[in-house]
């Protein structure tokens, strides 16, 4: 570079730090392996032969190992409530052993019933101390959570109504959607005796749903996991979604207007399809000239009906005799329902009289010039004519 200083690849930087501290806790691992297996082959704690508490000493250091990696993974709740945990359960071993001691005597049995409460005591409070740890709010006492990154990306777990539909495939190629989109097992045995129904509209519906999954694993776009979890004491498949979104803390990806309200009251965020192409349609406002195909008679006096591309029903007022043609309409309100969006339009014949007159003058000066530059076959005869006869 010019000004003498150079660049470093942001992702060159991380994969360098992340390689220097993979040979830093390996080299100290086997620093721990090499000093416990050689303080037990010289030491000899046990008075049994060398060899045999070198063994030991290794053993020792691989059981130290494997706790490290196991605590590496914890998150900081869960270490503060294992930490918690197991010092209360020693408390407790303390009070238990001097209470022991003073009623039974400073005995053998004594001994082993004080180091069997000691083992108890700590497996049950690592144990439960952890798992209540997690609903420890370390914020409150001035720790941030930020620091720690996530072991593991945002799951969005689709129900069978949104595979059927199949909108999910086209927005995840797009990029909208990040994460794992996960499928439990027990949505894909109902969308299985859907593919397998007698009747042919759900049959196909359960196919097209098949073909979805497919194309969704197919696409490099998302990463697609099989969740195996299930939910024996419930039945109904809407709510082992909730209860897998609430043992997931992830969001439930649906156009299940029911489930939506449902997940909602557990407290599970949800993603819904229909939503999201309710906010994507186009903005109409009232004033502005649209031109629409009426279908069908609406139900009030002389109106018609007609819908937009993306689905958005139209009711234009004077529009009934106007049914199978395409006309021109002012927008005269929009209503936002849960259903979706609602136009409603005025129907000006004179205004659509015009427009018509200025298309058929515009077709007609267009066949009028295409025809006087091919030519008419009257007119050339005689050019041929004279062109022989000279």
């Amino acid at each position: 570079m010019k000004d003498g200083s150079c660049k470093i690849d942001p992702v060159t930087l991380v994969g360098n730090t992340k390689g220097g501290l993979v040979t830093e806790t390996l080299l100290l691992r086997i620093a721990i392996v090499v000093v416990l297996g050689s303080l037990a082959y010289f030491f000899d704690p046990f008075a049994v032969s060398a060899p045999a508490a070198g063994l030991f000493g290794l053993a020792l250091a691989a059981a130290v190992i494997l706790l490290e990696r196991q605590l590496r993974k914890a998150s900081l709740a869960r270490l503060v409530g294992a930490a918690s945990g197991a010092i209360t359960a020693l408390l407790g071993t303390l009070l238990v052993s001097i209470v022991l001691e003073r009623a039974a005597g400073d005995n053998a049995l004594t001994h082993f019933i004080v180091l069997v409460l000691l083992c108890l005591g700590l497996y049950i409070g690592l144990s439960v101390g952890a798992k209540k740890g997690e609903a420890l709010n370390l914020s409150a006492l001035g720790v941030s959570n930020t620091v720690e990154k996530p072991t593991a990306k945002t799951i969005n777990i689709l129900d069978t109504s949104v595979i059927i539909d199949g909108r999910i495939a086209d927005v995840a190629e797009t990029g909208f959607v990040d994460g794992i989109l996960g499928i439990p097992q027990f949505v894909l045995r109902e969308l299985q005796l859907v593919a397998d129904s007698a009747d042919s509209l759900k049959r196909n519906r359960g196919r097209r749903g098949l073909d979805v999954l497919q194309r969704l694993q197919k696409s490099g776009h998302v990463q697609v996991k099989i969740m195996d979890d299930d939910f024996a004491n419930v039945r109904d498949v809407d709510m082992k979604l909730v209860e897998l979104g609430k043992l997931y803390s992830c969001k439930l990806v649906t156009n299940d207007f029911n489930l939506n309200k449902v997940a909602q009251l557990h407290g599970v965020a949800v993603l819904n399809i229909n939503e999201l192409a309710n906010a994507l349609k186009p903005v109409v406002l009232p004033g502005e000239i649209m031109r629409v195909f009426v279908i069908k008679e609406g139900k009030e006096y002389n109106q018609g009906v007609a819908y937009l591309d993306d689905g958005t029903m139209v009711v234009v007022d004077g529009a009934r005799k106007m049914i199978s043609r395409t006309i021109d309409i002012a927008v005269t309100s929009v209503l936002q329902t849960t259903a979706g969006k609602m136009i409603f339009g005025r129907f000006d014949e004179r205004m659509h009289a015009v427009y018509d007159k200025n298309m058929t003058t515009s077709t007609t000066t267009q066949s009028s010039s295409t025809t006087t530059s091919s030519g008419d076959p009257a007119m050339a005869r005689p050019r041929e004519s004279a062109a022989a006869q000279g």
